[in-house]
């Protein structure tokens, strides 16, 4: 071995956690490459414009025309899960565990101040883009922090920004597991992120949590200077690792980029006989170790959640809903460019040249000038063929809206025959089922899980007090709100019901409509509460603000315009009734 060999050796010395780490992250996204690829592929029809950059190009076809059906089917697919997790202001809701966590202050204080977080973190946003993870790859991945953003003036002023938890989403191309394990909550995980020198600066300052990734830049800093030096043969052989999406591992510290691999789960340290429970691990450049620590969280767990769209059995990653369709936007692709290729030579067919014919331009009103034996034909196709292109790709389309679990009604698409307001609600909530229940797995499983790993961060991490703005709903004003620690420590659980109470309000609707269009509405009319169900139209119109319904508020109302008129005719009279004169 050579002097700079064993140089390069010594100064890049590795860790042993980083060693076994980075060789599982090698082992197991190397097993997934098969499903990358497809997620390749659907990405490339998503997002294509012509066929040139989908499989379908090989085919030769003279027209390169893509259907965007699958962009279609993904874009109406977001709007609605978008549309049923977050239907109004009020879509989330604490419950708590016991007599003192269930009071209406603590609820009200608890609510208030997560409905805050999540506006101020733009968690609305974060949830899109979930969503598309969701559809695009069948696999959503989201965890938390907890931020104390603040601004320091150029007189040394240090001004607060926003203190509190942020959801992240982690790309499905960034986390490795155990794909075979029973659950996701019990294997190991494997985060992969990728960041300037300049933004693990910041988040060691903005993220309580992360306060020592200011190592990493110093390492790295500290290695890159020292390697500069090398040639690529000496690091070559000196290093036997690299990072993914570099050249080598000297290009990778000649940028301005840092790898940091997180470890979350256990591991077991034969050396020393030991287990080692519920350990976070982060380690830079697959070399050395930045922090090593038990698993912050109260729960015990990694800070991960996952969610998959179509599950399979004994098998961690799910498929999408656009997966088994990239077959047949395949094939509608297919189709259109034969049409259009069909019709191409139909209307201007190539020409079948006989004998001997004078060089011509094939045009209207073209002069060709034919010897004794020659002759110039067209070679036109029939249409039959282009009508039965059209009549299977329609076909298509419409399989793939529903093999997608897609609502179709709630996109204005209507089912043929004549149906009554009842009817057309009943097909609607039957044919809607496949879209309710995926929604509905989004929505526990992913949103309210990140969703009680914020709070319990906040606890967690929160210092002194927080002021957050919330309107009172009686008088309709802002109004401000000091919250301590104290406040938001519970025992229970944030629900989102966005998506279950939309989905049951409509239901229930519709029952109460069948009920009270039936004979029995008669039957049991003396036993229904008015105020009731007042209070229960308000509930599913969503229209409580307005203050439309007030009991017995029509009566009231009745008799302030009888009195206003009552007065308004005695006005009239008396003044009919007096002379002009005596008026004047």
């Amino acid at each position: 071995m050579s002097t700079k060999v064993a140089e390069l050796a010594s100064l890049v010395s590795r860790e042993t956690p980083a060693v076994w780490i980075s060789n599982l992250w090698d082992k197991y996204n190397m097993q997934r490459n098969g499903k990358i690829e497809e997620w390749k592929e659907l990405r490339n029809f998503l997002f294509a414009t012509d066929t040139s950059t989908t499989s379908v190009s090989h085919l030769g076809w003279k027209n390169t025309v893509t259907i965007p059906k699958l962009t279609q089917i993904r874009d109406n697919l977001h709007s609605n899960y978008l549309a049923a997790l977050f239907p109004n202001d009020r879509w989330l809701r604490w419950e708590g565990y016991s007599q003192e966590d269930v009071t209406k202050e603590k609820q009200e204080v608890i609510q208030a101040y997560m409905s805050n977080k999540v506006r101020e973190s733009d968690f609305r946003t974060l949830i899109s883009r979930l969503i598309y993870d969701y559809i695009d790859y069948g696999n959503t991945f989201v965890t938390h922090d907890f931020e104390s953003r603040k601004k320091i003036t150029k007189d040394g002023e240090t001004i607060p920004g926003y203190i509190g938890p942020v959801a992240r989403r982690i790309s499905p191309l960034d986390i490795v597991f155990n794909p075979l394990a029973e659950s996701f909550k019990d294997t190991f995980k494997i985060v992969r992120s990728i960041h300037t020198l300049g933004e693990i600066k910041k988040m060691s300052m903005d993220e309580p949590e992360n306060a020592r990734m200011h190592e990493a830049v110093q390492k790295h800093t500290t290695l890159s200077t020292r390697m500069g030096g090398y040639k690529v043969e000496d690091v070559d052989k000196a290093l036997g690792f690299s990072v993914d999406g570099f050249g080598n591992i000297q290009e990778y510290y000649q940028s301005n980029y840092v790898e940091l691999l997180t470890f979350y789960g256990d591991y077991y340290d034969a050396e020393t006989d030991t287990l080692y429970e519920s350990q976070k691990i982060v380690i830079a450049d697959r070399s050395y170790i930045i922090s090593q620590e038990d698993i912050p969280s109260w729960f015990g767990h990694a800070p991960i959640h996952h969610v998959g769209w179509r599950l399979r059995p004994d098998n961690l990653w799910a498929m999408g809903p656009l997966d088994n369709l990239v077959g047949l936007q395949y094939r509608l692709d297919h189709l259109e460019n034969l049409k259009d290729d069909a019709m191409d030579l139909l209307v201007h067919p190539p020409l079948k040249v006989i004998g001997e014919v004078e060089e011509f331009v094939w045009g209207p009103g073209a002069e060709i000038h034919i010897d004794e034996n020659g002759d110039v034909q067209e070679l036109g196709k029939g249409a039959q063929g282009v009508a039965v292109a059209s009549s299977e790709m329609q076909a298509i389309e419409q399989r793939m809206e529903l093999y997608a679990g897609a609502p179709r009604e709630a996109m204005g698409v209507r089912s043929a025959g004549e149906k009554t307001a009842f009817e057309v609600q009943t097909l609607d909530n039957a044919a809607g089922r496949i879209f309710q229940e995926k929604i509905n797995s989004f929505e526990i499983n992913c949103v309210e899980k990140v969703l009680n790993d914020m709070l319990e961060s906040s606890v967690r991490n929160m210092q002194g007090s927080d002021v957050i703005r919330v309107m009172d709903d009686d008088l309709g004003v802002a109004k401000f709100l000091t919250i301590t620690k104290e406040d938001i420590t519970a025992s229970g659980k944030l629900r989102p019901i966005g998506a279950r109470h939309f989905a049951k309000k409509a239901q229930d609707l519709q029952n109460i409509q069948g009920v009270m269009a039936s004979g029995m509405a008669q039957a049991i009319a003396p036993h229904v509460s008015g105020q009731n169900l007042v209070k229960f139209i308000e509930d599913v119109t969503g229209t409580s603000e307005y203050k439309i319904f007030s009991p017995n508020i029509a009566i009231f109302e009745q008799q302030e315009t009888q009195r206003l008129s009552n007065q308004a005719q005695e006005d009239l009279e008396v003044e009919q009734a007096t002379p002009i004169g005596e008026e004047e």
